[in-house]
């Protein structure tokens, strides 16, 4: 059966219509004292596929009990899809006596499962934490479906050198476009940071700046402005993970965002694309 956690209902039950698994009903319930509950007492075999978005520090509370459930419901084997896995970024120690919270997370989950999935993790080396088998899968491609059919003379951008690859993994599923990266630039004297494209001319061009995660916006906001000062037609923000914590949907609009799309690893407003095909695909 496919388990829904409570911040990945949306993306099980597509996963589910995907695979054509039965999906289970859990409930979530809160004590007065704080505590949580999850439960699935319509659990019935003996496999169990958890969605769980671990978006919150409640949400790996869920988790751990979700998987626990499901061994005591009596399923024998249990694979977790983590869509969105929180703490990637810590994925090491940055002071003196500080946790490699990624790795601590990790171990945990792996008390529990079989095997762990995971979407577009922000750092890839974080599958090494697990102690159970991982696969990372990368599910960027589906942002190129709701993208309007007829960008004129499009370009995908990435945040930095380093995250080209999925910019160039949009570009070649919409089956269009070049591809380009932002640059900084820290000016000696007072330290602020600009950032402009490394190539590209973006004059008259419908561009979409791409990135795994979108959280607090500040970063995109800055690319987007960027772009509309050198003539952008158009400014579209793609993203796999849509966390768009706080101001993040205004900072996005009024620096002049035509359009943020995302995927349903995180259920937001955006998130108009499934991963679940890709998904689907990887537990086969």
């Amino acid at each position: 059966m496919i388990v829904p956690g409570s911040s990945s209902q949306q993306l099980a039950a597509a996963l589910a219509e995907e695979t054509g698994r039965p999906l289970a009903t859990p409930t979530y319930d809160r004590f007065p004292d704080g505590e949580g509950l999850a439960a699935v007492p319509d659990f019935a075999g003996d496999e169990a596929t958890i969605v769980a978005a671990t978006d919150a520090d409640a949400a790996w509370v869920e988790l751990l009990q979700l998987q626990d459930a499901v061994r005591e419901a009596g399923a024998e084997r249990v694979t977790t899809v983590i869509p969105y896995m929180g703490y990637a970024r810590q994925d090491e120690s940055f002071g003196d006596g500080e946790p490699v919270s990624a790795r601590a997370m990790a171990r945990a989950i792996s008390t529990g499962t079989d095997r762990v999935v995971l979407v577009n993790p922000h750092e890839a080396g974080v599958a090494e934490f697990y102690d159970v088998p991982v696969e990372t899968v990368d599910a960027a491609s589906v942002l190129a479906e709701p993208l309007p059919a007829a960008l004129d003379d499009p370009l995908f951008l990435a945040p930095d050198e380093g995250a080209v690859g999925i910019a160039e993994t949009v570009r070649d599923a919409y089956g269009a476009g070049d591809t380009d990266y932002f640059e900084k630039h820290r000016d000696r004297e007072t330290g602020a940071v600009a950032v402009s494209p490394s190539d590209a001319s973006v004059e008259g061009r419908d561009v979409v700046v791409v990135d795994d995660i979108v959280a607090t916006g500040s970063t995109m906001s800055e690319s987007v402005a960027v772009l509309n000062d050198r003539g952008a037609a158009r400014v579209l923000a793609a993203c796999v993970h849509p966390m768009l914590a706080a101001n993040a949907v205004t900072k996005l609009r009024g620096a002049g965002v035509d359009r943020i799309v995302g995927s349903d690893t995180l259920e937001r407003g955006c998130s108009v694309v499934s991963v679940a095909p890709v998904l689907a695909d990887a537990l086969e």
